[in-house]
């Protein structure tokens, strides 16, 4: 047991590990084809890694299975079973043309915490006829093992993430905050000898650097947004604030730059992060209809107890748009602060424009 757990705990990244597992169960049972079915969230088989079966074999064999017959007895029941001949099962599926004969069975699920991450196959014992109740007992204490490596290893890789996605905030930070501001006023700077010089060739050629400059910028900022967009898990929140910034990049003239700051994706529940991609959606939408800005900032964070949302813009101002006379956008987003318990202001920004913050109770 001991010689099966020490390569299964000693690499963290998730596939490797899985191929290590399988390898290690189907070496301490004595089996001569082993095998671990990864679940989905239908339930059903997304991943099953195989040994004891070459690549001619797998091709022979076709689809890999979905979870069917004697398979899907451990999905359905998920305890041991031990069959001296699986093709005698009521529930036996058989098996596709090319597939080898089997006939002893051992199965085990495994458990990540308190769900079925997959199951452990194994067939046709080396040396005997069946699988005895040592292996299945040898087989139930790795797959416990098994388990805490698996959790182990999806936290190792989501602290991997968020390393990978603080490096790419810190990039389109320093980007937008020193070189896009460093090219802006190198531009000025040749704004202003353009108008110094009484020479037409000159002046045309110093505009057109400008012209250039500003190029650059766009093409910057469009490298800062795709640096907030990428890397991120379908389906998160992140992604769908980057996604709805992209989406209102039109209507706005500009790609707004959107911040992140703690762990948004992993704390904000999804009843509240509905919300907060409406406000977002919202906001910038003002921005567009109203603002007549030339940049806008969304910024998310989690605090506390707290998840906030600020949208501000280099615009004419809050003018009307305010609490006490709000647009049908701005009732929007303070009804739904006020249903989550939370609060909505609105106002002129320090340096001008238009500044709202949206701030709700993580629990909704």
């Amino acid at each position: 047991m001991l010689a099966a757990i020490l390569p299964v705990a000693s690499d963290l990244e998730l596939p490797v590990m899985l191929r290590r597992i399988v390898e290690a169960a189907t070496e301490l049972v004595g089996a001569r084809y082993g095998a671990l079915g990864v679940l989905g969230a239908d339930r059903m088989l997304a991943d099953f890694l195989t040994v004891g079966i070459d690549e001619a074999q797998r091709k022979r064999i076709g689809p890999l299975p979905e979870g069917q017959g004697i398979l899907g007895l451990l999905i359905l029941d998920p305890r041991p079973i031990r069959l001296a001949d699986l093709t005698e099962h009521p529930d036996s599926f058989g098996f596709p043309p090319g597939h080898p004969p089997m006939h002893s069975f051992l199965g085990v699920p495994i458990r990540v915490r308190d769900s079925i991450f997959g199951n452990f196959y194994m067939c046709e014992k080396i040396g005997a006829a069946d699988f005895s109740q040592a292996d299945e007992d040898l087989l139930v204490g790795l797959a416990a093992t098994a388990g805490v490596a698996i959790e182990n290893a999806r936290l190792a890789g989501r602290v991997r993430q968020l390393a990978l996605l603080e490096d790419r905030e810190r990039i389109a930070r320093d980007l937008h905050d020193t070189v896009i501001q460093r090219l802006f006023a190198v531009g000025m700077q040749l704004q202003g000898t353009a108008r110094l010089t009484d020479q037409p060739e000159v002046a045309d050629r110093l505009n057109q650097a400008v012209d250039d400059l500003d190029r650059t910028v766009r093409d910057i900022r469009s490298t800062i947004f795709s640096l907030h967009a990428s890397g991120q898990a379908t389906g998160s929140l992140r992604r769908a604030v980057a996604a709805i910034g992209a989406e209102v990049a039109a209507a706005l003239g500009f790609h707004p730059s959107i911040y992140f700051d703690g762990p948004i994706d992993s704390l904000v529940p999804d009843e509240v992060a509905e919300q907060v991609q409406a406000v977002v959606r919202e906001g910038l939408t003002n921005v567009a209809k109203h603002a007549k800005a030339s940049h806008a900032v969304v910024r998310l964070s989690v605090e506390g107890a707290d998840v906030t949302v600020t949208v501000a813009d280099d615009g004419v101002g809050a003018g009307a748009l305010t609490v006490d006379h709000p647009g049908e956008g701005m009732t929007n987003m303070a009804a739904r602060a006020e249903r989550l318990g939370g609060s909505f202001v609105i106002g002129a920004g320090p340096s001008g424009g238009t500044t709202l913050a949206w701030t709700v109770p993580l629990t909704g």
